[in-house]
């Protein structure tokens, strides 16, 4: 068989391997470059593959092997280094290596379809249509007189803009022949400079100067800057030079809702395309931003993390924004991080990553201690903007409206009398997490999960938030039939009606998933607050990072003591950079800002760390008791998860499991379980645990490769769902 005749090609199926095919009948191996995608029989259907490498000889019978369908591609979608990261990542991470990569491809192309043209389709004038008068027809005459200003030819999208909804008119005037379609390629808006570049302070020249001198090779940086401390305009400075230097920059930020007013940002100051990678886009919208960066035309990719796999054949820097966000883990399917991926991303390709946040994550300070990461700060706020002054308010015995205190009530009064806006946090959505029957003691807890549903009042749902499950809200209790049925606690839906009782003169915007549904929705909220017409600003944490408002003065946290108590050994730490990204909304301009903290646990030790001595000396205590714990960062952890309809299945299959483990005999391993996850009926299934931890991440994933792929094997397999999550970053 001639040399590289077989074609080695992942196919998206659960199976931890690659599968070898001949090439299509008729076609010359050598001309199918790995990267293109195949057609493959597969089972008793067909498949869509990519072709990862050519290989000479098959652990099968070369007659045994079949060929594949057809070739989809001419040229490469994913390049060798993105196929080596991306296998890299399916054997890190313990996932089949076609379903990585499949997941690597937009949408369409996953599916087989014919990749998206970057042109978009427009209208222009023929010869003859640029001397038609049509004097009887003032729509058409309003489309030649708009066509004649853009001789190059303009999109139907803005066609329409300018003369309204004209498809049949322009059918009779391509039926006469005075019109005719035209590709026309995409624009990249140009740059406002509404936004005048700001004077870098010396710590800001400092950070430039010391992530430009390792441009040339692989380093990773750990941007610790206060926040308000400029950390945005040290990313534009660095974007532009490495856009100088003709390469791309990728920027990761955790959330779509950051990439509103950091889209405007960039396009403020970057005279380059830039490729928007996210969610709420439609799937054309994001495969033509992925293939503009693929093919190298756009200069900067502004990304979730999913983009951490978008190919980009010019990248010189990667930017991870907020690094310690948990929405950087992938929680389901192919769980992968993509913060620590951006690092390994820059190591294979010999460029340098910044991580930037204002409350870094214990791993990358650890990372800095040893030495890892290279530790960089923003000590203080830009400009002259100085750190919020923060105060704990003991809401013990205090009467409560809606959650708020009358100290807290007082002070938002104070404020909006001089005019200024406030903010206030509560991380909860809906009108009440839990209704309640005051006659039987009833509680609406969710039929499919160890949960209770949450009021949503607006749409008189009952609403589980952790499985989806909806019903209308009972007219009377379901076990007494009593009628007198009452929210209990808080959520944002109810904080905004009490506020509105509260400050009726005062306009109200709430930002959470609730009200920020509508695609468009947010960026109208976010602009509806910096036009000043809000004077009210309250929301969940997708308000806590990233936002500038320069005219909030008081931030007020409703809730924080959930933080102090959980079982999660991590949720701590959360509590803490949740608490200083909300605080620092206020005072970031010239007016100086106030947070104030509720909580019924004031003499806290890691609650009066914080808030005395900062987040960094927060950290430190969190790394000791996590050292003396031996938890992570000084250890290394993967939790196997099982779950079934049927409460003994995934218990069984996970002492299999760990008696498998058990048999390899690999020392330095430990095996914590099997247990009941922490929210053991989720969704109308049983879950359990098993966490597997180890000294040493080699160690770990030694274990892993041996056991992963034989788990399918067992009898106790079959009837369950299963799943690994290397590097856990929750235990629900």
């Amino acid at each position: 068989m001639p040399t590289g005749s077989i074609l080695r090609i992942a196919v998206p199926v659960p199976l931890y391997t690659c599968f070898d095919y001949l090439p299509p009948s008729g076609v010359d191996p050598t001309t199918l470059p790995s990267g293109i995608r195949l057609r493959v029989p597969f089972g008793r259907g067909e498949r869509i593959g990519v072709l990862v490498e050519r290989v000479s000889a098959s652990t099968f019978d070369a007659d045994s092997l079949k060929p594949a369908t057809a070739a989809l591609d001419s040229q490469p979608l994913l390049t060798d280094q993105d196929l080596k990261l991306l296998l890299w990542a399916a054997t890190y991470y313990q996932h089949p290596p076609g379903e990585v990569i499949a997941a690597a491809l937009p949408v369409r192309l996953r599916k087989g379809e014919e990749a998206a043209k970057l042109e978009i389709t427009g209208w222009r004038l023929t010869a003859s249509g640029e001397t038609a008068q049509p004097t009887h027809a003032p729509r058409q005459l309003q489309i030649i007189q708009t066509l004649t200003e853009h001789p190059a030819g303009i999109t139907q999208q803005a066609l329409y803009a300018l003369c309204g909804s004209c498809r049949p008119v322009l059918r009779n005037l391509e039926e006469k022949g005075w019109v005719e379609p035209c590709e026309l390629k995409p624009q990249h808006p140009p740059t406002t400079r509404d936004s005048p570049r700001l004077t870098l302070n010396p710590a800001q020249r400092d950070v430039i100067t010391a992530v430009s001198a390792g441009m040339q090779g692989f380093n990773a940086f750990l941007l610790n800057g206060v926040t308000g401390s400029g950390k945005t305009e040290v990313y534009l400075s660095l974007i532009e030079e490495v856009l100088a230097a003709n390469r791309q920059a990728l920027v990761l930020v955790p959330e779509i809702a950051l990439t509103p007013q950091l889209m405007q940002r960039f396009q403020s100051r970057i005279n380059s395309p830039i490729a928007l990678l996210h969610s709420g886009l439609s799937d054309r919208e994001r495969e033509r931003a992925w293939l503009a960066a693929s093919r190298g035309e756009a200069s900067v990719i502004l990304g979730t993390r999913s983009a951490i796999f978008t190919p980009a054949p010019r990248l010189g820097l990667i930017i991870v924004d907020e690094e310690h966000d948990l929405s950087f883990k992938q929680q389901d399917g192919f769980r992968y991080s993509a913060r620590d991926l951006a690092i390994v991303r820059a190591q294979r390709q010999c460029l340098p990553v910044l991580l930037g946040s204002a409350t870094p994550s214990l791993e990358s300070l650890h990372n800095v201690t040893t030495g890892r990461y290279q530790g960089l700060e923003l000590p203080e706020r830009a400009g002259d903007a100085k750190p919020p002054r923060i105060d704990l308010l003991d809401i013990r015995s205090a009467p409560l409206n809606g959650g708020l205190s009358p100290a807290l009530l007082r002070m938002l009064d104070e404020e909006l009398t001089t005019g200024n806006q406030v903010l206030l946090f509560l991380n909860r959505r809906g009108y009440a997490p839990v209704v309640i029957c005051h006659h039987c003691g009833w509680l609406s807890a969710c039929p499919r999960c160890d949960a209770r549903m949450t009021l949503h009042l607006g749409t008189r749902l009952l609403w589980c938030h952790h499985c989806g499950h909806q019903r209308r809200l009972y007219r009377e209790c379901p076990e007494c039939k009593g009628s007198d049925l009452r929210p209990l606690g808080q959520g944002t839906e109810q904080l905004e009606e009490v506020l509105a009782q509260q400050f009726p003169n005062h306009p109200i915007t709430r930002i959470d998933r609730d009200s920020t549904r509508k695609k468009g929705a947010l960026e109208k909220l976010l602009n509806t607050v910096h036009a000043g017409h809000c004077r009210i600003l309250l929301g969940t944490q997708m308000l806590a990072k990233g936002h500038h408002f320069p005219d909030v003065t008081l931030v007020g946290i409703l809730d924080v003591d959930q933080g102090l108590f959980s079982a999660d050994y991590r949720a701590a730490e959360r509590m803490a950079q949740l608490v200083e990204q909300v605080a620092g909304r206020a005072g970031r301009a010239s007016k100086s800002g106030r947070v104030l903290i509720q909580t019924r646990h004031p003499d806290h030790p890691l609650l009066q760390t914080l808030i005395h001595q900062g987040y960094n000396a927060f950290a430190q205590v969190c790394l000791n008791e996590r050292q003396q714990a031996h938890l992570p960062p000084f250890c290394y952890q993967a939790l196997l998860r099982a779950e079934s309809p049927s409460p003994e299945q995934p218990i069984g299959f996970l002492e299999d499991a760990a008696k498998q483990a058990k048999q390899l005999n690999i020392q330095g391993v430990e095996l914590w379980g099997p247990v009941p996850a922490p929210m053991e009926r989720r969704a109308g299934r049983t879950r359990a645990h098993l966490l597997i931890q180890a000294n040493h991440r080699s160690t770990l994933h030694q274990l892993l490769g041996q056991l992963i792929p034989s788990l399918g094997r067992l009898k106790s397999a079959r009837s369950i769902r299963w799943s690994i999550d290397v590097d856990p970053q929750e235990m629900l």
